[in-house]
């Protein structure tokens, strides 16, 4: 979200150079000379917005909106430098972006939009006659259908030359001739800018420690994150002596300013000019800069940086130290040279820089006809991601033979630097390129780089398995290469697979729904696709979220202090060196709490004890946010450790740890039915945790009024009524004197829910305390720590079933780690519960559930709300009996398929009629059976590439089981001018629900959307509001806002009937007119004692089917197609739904694939941010997105709608099992078992320590102990 486009001109070249940056690495003394665009000079509503802007906008690729800005300046700088870009150069622009809510398709379209081909196929259609089934994936008879989501026709042309100039003024500063020393003072730090390389030959020799900044990738970190501090700061960027490419019959020599993009822009000039037999060493780079970090950095970091300073997981270094490069020192004495080699990047003393020279450049030699080069990585996702593993490696040999003469291999995040396997190589001079030596080597190898047990980043299995692995497949290319020249063996296919890489392509796919019925009024805006309401304001950047906010007399800021161990007793807090600190005001302890501290069960502070690590313990309030920081780091806290420490599940069930008592349906006689079956099998899952990683991060304004005790509060949440009861225990003041304003959510995904209630406590009771304004803002790491996720999963269960597949009996037991506090914790185990039995009717069914209680942050509220846990469980045991039944698991599914009205365990009666048909279709229409069979000759094929196919089907439920939960209030104003002013109880998250409440009140009045404003979410106009939650916040908004008008409409009925032809102007004929509408909602009930009732109003039907492909050597996948079908009943509005529906599926996805939270056994979170939290970027994505809204009837909601913001979540997980599918495919043809167990995420690590082979069982044998 933070881009900005820097643009410099360069005063030899004569030209200006555009570049996307990261606004928050950037020095602000850096960017003296250059330009700089950010989202507001691109375009405004206040005066013209730009082309990029729109078509984000209405492409819909805008949700929360929050991201959107960043994803406008990096489509918006590429077509700076290319008007006519590429998909390719699209995706690539991207990158280095995150979002958290599209799923990345419609922000992809949008940018193709600008290109001058588009490889995307839309159609259009009106009836089943129109087109037929090989001309479009898939068609539904006797519906119109539509595929058009926007109309290109409304899009404002892009004209290029009408962008703004760049300054001349800062032309002729670039040229001027007398340029001088630049030195900016602060109160601690100096920053200097040379004017020339002897002037920065002056500066080193002056301040040798002092760092050279030039991107600020590594120093910039290094401040924030470990407290690094350094008085001067040396800064020769635009330096013109360290810019230059220098080309030569032996090699080229690159200037050490270029930044990485630079670099890869010369490597490819270089490529395209050079022979190919010159340029492997050119090639494995290129390959790796392709998916180093994103286009922001790769156009701030630099390549003398980069190398000087020998981060461990260094994707170039490897591959420069194998192709034997060189580095060109400077100093004051002179130049010198050193190699790029295992000694310099092991850091050795004798290898290491003088601390007066800095990097003039690089040489990196040309590679020659016997010399073979390559780069080899593997990380948690395809880009913008730390390599597990990365090698670079190189052979030489023996002119005309396959002797080998020179060998090298480095590899990175392997240690505390890269290292150098020195010593293997080194006894594998003049060895014949074969089995036998790879077979010496990859003994060798791992005996000689030693990852001791308890290494840093853990799995060790994993990562000597791919030092191998890595190693085979250097071999393998080498051996390729060979067959070309000398007479070797030839490889096989079965080995040919496992040479090429996944490539990056750009996604397509086609988004179907139901057209709207040509008879309807043009006015009339439900049923079509329309752009959320706030769209246009996401794009510029004007959309105000609660850090837009301008700052407020005397606020002050929060910093928190957090407990740092599980379970203790505090001995001491001591504040006395926070105080003494400038700008400190107060710290806030529990002792400061003028109402309860403990409110149903969440401690605000922590009081005598501490339950988990990150549980507040005090809070310091400050004049500016850097001094509560500071002030925070200074509070002293004396623990005595306390036992038991209880973190896992595990250690939960062993210490009888639980939250709430066991929750249970049954239906039959589950242990009778036990004795007449063919076979039973028994089994456990585990399904970790996720994080929310919404954009916008925690974020509170509490103001404390002058006035009767009164507190405003400004903040983002799902359920304003909860924020209120929270703040009025803690204040100890009635819920009237507490307003709560939300006028939008940078994401919430269930984690704004209770989270923001007891942090909006303990902000207000600082206020409080403090007599000023509160602006508390949780940085990402405190906001991981602190609020937590979704609730990890272990599963057991038990099957009992008949040779054909039919599954008789099953008693499936459900156990969450919930942390340390209630929480939604039983609430999630009542769902996870009741929803147990997804799409399959089993005559004897038992489930039960308890939610753990651990020492952990208390797990909360996630899209999906237990459901995408507790289902993996039953897709596990349809899968493990599909194996020993020697069917598929789509067999098994559709053999035990709920296939006629019936009652659910629980016993609600429903009809399964559009699950069937949504599964009918999406087998069909994706071409399961034949793309099955496909993969299956892939298979035979493929030796260490596998792909696997699986289709999951759903009956996910919407709304609560508690009656009051699922109710809705709404006030509508008509004023006096015929304006419509709306408000109600639901929050705007992104998932575009003022955009329908807009449709609704615009149908219900018959007047304009352009008629009706709809401002914010407010406890002062709409009170007692239940929370946006559980898929119903458009039902029951909806409905309330309905009655609202309707009621209205009523009362105008008389007006009407005098003047029939006349116009909304109607409404000024009444001097006022409002109406509060409560609307009671869907009445649900659930008795628990006896395990039944009608818990939910309705259900939502879907499936979907994905391919995957999955390298067994590394573990990474690509997901190649995804085809999802919902039951979207009547929608409202089909942009918002199949945004919902992507968004929910690709975090879906994310969740059982590569998102990984890991905690120490002392219950310390060690991923607190996107470098250790990888959510899924825009390659992530399938390569074929296709999404199809099925109708159906749902007269229980407005408009026959359907609420899909969750469902899709889930159905991410037929990623997961299609990964299982292709693992089983490769243990088969390794003889090894059919049933294996299943976990969630599958990530590389599980995927590879999965496909045993001669790898990972030679790392299980070699196990030693370091030299």
């Amino acid at each position: 979200a933070c881009t900005v486009m820097v643009s410099r001109y360069d005063p030899k070249t004569k030209k200006i150079h555009h570049y996307p940056v990261t606004a928050c690495l950037v020095p602000i003394c850096s960017l003296h000379g250059a330009a700089v665009t950010t989202v507001e000079g691109v375009g405004s509503i206040k005066t013209r917005i730009h082309p990029v802007q729109e078509r984000l906008a209405k492409c819909h690729g805008t949700q929360c909106g929050f991201c959107s800005p960043g994803m406008v300046m990096s489509i918006y700088t590429l077509l700076r430098n290319h008007p006519e870009p590429t998909p390719e150069q699209i995706t690539e622009a991207l990158g280095g972006n995150l979002c958290r809510c599209t799923g990345y398709r419609p922000i992809v379209e949008s940018g193709k939009t600008f290109c001058a081909v588009s490889n995307d196929k839309k159609y259009f259609f009106n009836s089943c006659t129109s087109l037929s089934i090989s001309e479009v994936p898939f068609v539904f008879c006797f519906v119109e259908m539509c595929t058009k989501l926007y109309n290109e026709d409304e899009f404002q042309p892009f004209d290029p030359t009408q962008e703004p100039i760049f300054p001349p003024e800062l032309i002729r500063m670039a040229e001027d001739p007398n340029k001088r020393r630049l030195t900016f003072r602060g109160k601690r730090t100096t920053w200097i800018t040379p004017v020339n390389l002897n002037d920065l030959l002056e500066l080193k020799t002056s301040f040798p420690e002092a760092p050279i900044i030039m991107g600020n990738t590594a120093v910039g970190p290094s401040i924030k994150f470990r407290d690094e501090f350094h008085p001067v700061f040396i800064s020769p960027l635009g330096l013109q002596e360290l810019y230059f490419v220098d080309s030569t019959d032996d090699g080229v020599t690159i200037g050490a300013g270029y930044s990485l993009a630079q670099l890869n822009d010369a490597l490819h000039f270089i490529v395209s000019e050079q022979p190919k037999e010159k340029t492997k060493t050119y090639h494995a780079l290129l390959k790796h800069l392709r998916t180093l970090a994103g286009a922001q950095i790769r156009n701030m970091a630099t390549l003398g940086g980069h190398v000087v300073s020998r981060p461990n997981y260094s994707d170039l270094n490897p591959i420069l130290a194998a192709g034997n490069a060189t580095i060109n020192l400077i100093s004051k004495e002179g130049k010198r040279q050193i190699p790029l080699d295992g000694r310099f990047l092991e850091k050795s003393p004798e290898a290491n820089l003088k601390s007066e020279e800095t990097v003039l450049s690089v040489y990196i030699p040309h590679s020659t006809q016997w010399h073979f080069v390559s780069g080899l990585r593997i990380a948690q996702r395809q880009e913008n991601a730390f390599a597990i593993v990365n090698a670079g490696m190189s052979v030489k040999f023996e002119d005309g033979t396959d002797t080998i003469k020179e060998l090298q291999m480095f590899y990175g995040s392997v240690g505390p630097t890269v290292v150098s396997a020195s010593k293997t190589c080194q006894q594998l001079i003049g060895r014949k390129w074969n089995d036998q030596m790879l077979s010496d080597a990859c003994r060798l190898v791992l005996d000689e780089i030693y990852i001791p047990p308890d290494a840093e980043g853990g799995m060790v299995e994993y990562r000597r398995t791919l030092i191998i692995s890595l190693l085979f497949k250097f071999y393998l290319k080498v051996r390729r290469g060979l067959n070309k020249m000398v007479r070797t063996t030839s490889l096989g296919l079965w080995f040919v697979s496992a040479l090429e890489d996944f490539p990056i392509e750009t996604p397509q796919g086609i988004q179907m729904f139901q057209c709207v019925d040509p008879h309807q009024p043009p006015q009339d805006p439900v049923g079509h696709p329309v752009m959320h309401q706030s769209a246009i304001k996401h794009t510029t950047g004007e959309a105000v979220f609660v850090d837009d906010m301008p700052p407020i007399s005397q606020e002050l800021f929060l910093a928190v202090v957090t407990s740092t161990r599980a379970h203790a007793k505090i001995i001491l807090i001591d504040t006395s060196a926070a105080l003494a600190l400038p700008g400190v005001v107060d710290v806030i302890t529990a002792e400061d709490v003028p109402g309860d501290n403990s409110y149903q069960g969440e401690i605000f502070y922590a009081q005598n004890e501490v339950i988990c690590v990150g549980q507040i313990v005090c809070t310091v309030a400050a004049d500016t946010y850097a001094h509560a920081k500071e002030a925070a780091k200074k509070v002293r806290i004396v623990y005595e450790d306390l036992e038991p420490r209880i973190i896992t599940i595990e250690q939960a069930l062993e210490h009888n740890s639980f939250l709430s008592a066991e929750k249970k349906i049954e239906q039959g006689d589950v242990e009778q039915a036990f004795k007449y079956v063919d076979q039973i099998i028994e089994g456990k899952v585990h399904v970790e945790g996720q994080e929310h990683f919404y954009m916008e991060t925690q974020t509170i304004l509490a103001i404390p009024q002058e006035e009767d005790k009164e507190m405003v509060c400004t903040y983002v949440t799902l359920g304003t009524y909860l924020f209120q009861e929270y703040v009025a225990a803690a204040l100890n003041i009635p819920r009237n004197r507490i307003a709560c304003h939300t006028k939008r959510a940078g994401g919430a995904f269930g984690g704004k829910v209770s989270k923001p209630a007891l942090l909006g406590a303990v902000s207000a009771v600082a206020a409080k305390k403090t007599g000023r304004p509160i602006r508390f803002i949780l940085e990402r790491g405190d906001d991981m720590l602190i609020t937590a996720g979704r609730h990890p999963l272990l599963g057991k269960y038990k099957i009992g079933f008949m040779n054909n597949g039919v599954i008789k009996a099953a008693d499936i037991e459900y156990y969450i780690n919930g942390g340390c506090s209630p929480d939604e914790s039983e609430l999630v185990m009542e769902f996870m519960v009741l929803r147990s039995e997804n799409a399959y009717y089993i005559p004897n069914f038992r489930c039960r559930g308890r939610p753990c209680k651990t020492n952990l942050p208390s797990n909360t509220a996630f899209r999906g709300f237990g459901f995408p846990q507790g289902i993996v469980v039953g897709e596990a045991y349809i899968t493990a009996v599909a194996s020993q039944c020697d069917l598929t698991p789509e067999q098994v599914k559709e053999i035990n398929m709920y296939k006629r009205t019936s009652r659910t365990a629980h016993k609600q009666t429903f009809n399964p009629e559009p699950l069937r048909r949504c599964w009918k279709e999406c087998l069909e229409k994706s071409s399961f059976s034949a793309r099955k069979l496909a993969a299956e000759e892939f298979n035979k094929k493929n030796y260490w590439k596998k792909r696997g196919l699986a289709a999951v089907p759903m009956k996910f439920t919407v709304g609560m089981p508690t009656a009051f939960y699922n109710q809705a209030a709404a006030l509508v104003h008509i004023y006096l001018d015929g304006s419509v002013l709306v408000s109600h109880s639901g929050c705007e998250l992104g998932q575009g629900l003022h955009t329908k409440m807009i449709q609704v009140a615009s149908r219900e009045l018959n007047i304009p959307e352009s008629y009706i404003h709809l401002s914010e979410t407010n406890t002062t106009t709409v009170s007692n509001a239940t929370f946006t939650a559980g898929s119903m916040g458009a039902d029951i908004n909806g409905k309330a806002v309905q009655n609202a008008c309707q009621i209205l409409k009523a009362r105008l009925e008389p007006v009407i009937r005098k003047n029939p032809r006349g116009t909304w102007e109607w409404g000024k004929c009444l001097f006022f007119s409002l109406l509060t509408s409560l609307l009671r909602g869907y009445q649900t009930n659930m008795d628990w004692k006896k395990g039944e009732g009608n818990a939910f109003p309705y259900f939502v039907y879907g499936a979907s089917c994905s391919e995957v492909e999955v390298d067994c050597l590394t573990g990474a996948h690509k997901l190649l197609r995804t085809d999802i079908f919902m039951d979207a009943a009547f929608s409202i509005n089909p942009a918002v739904d199949i945004g919902q529906i992507e968004g929910a599926f690709v975090q879906g996805m994310g969740f059982y694939t590569i998102e990984e939270l890991k905690y120490s056994p002392e219950g310390v979170l060690y991923s607190r941010g996107p470098d250790d939290y990888k959510i899924p970027t825009v390659t992530e994505i399938p390569e074929e997105f296709n999404v199809t809204l099925v109708h159906s009837q749902n007269p229980i909601a407005i408009y026959s709608s359907k609420g899909l913001g969750e469902a899709g979540m889930f159905l991410g997980s037929s990623v997961l099992f299609a990964i299982y599918d292709a693992m089983a495919a490769a243990r088969r043809e390794r003889g090894l078992t059919k049933t294996f167990t299943l976990s969630s995420p599958a990530t590389p690590e599980l995927i590879r320590m999965t496909c045993v082979d001669q790898f990972t069982d030679m790392v299980r044998l070699v196990r030693r102990a370091p030299c």
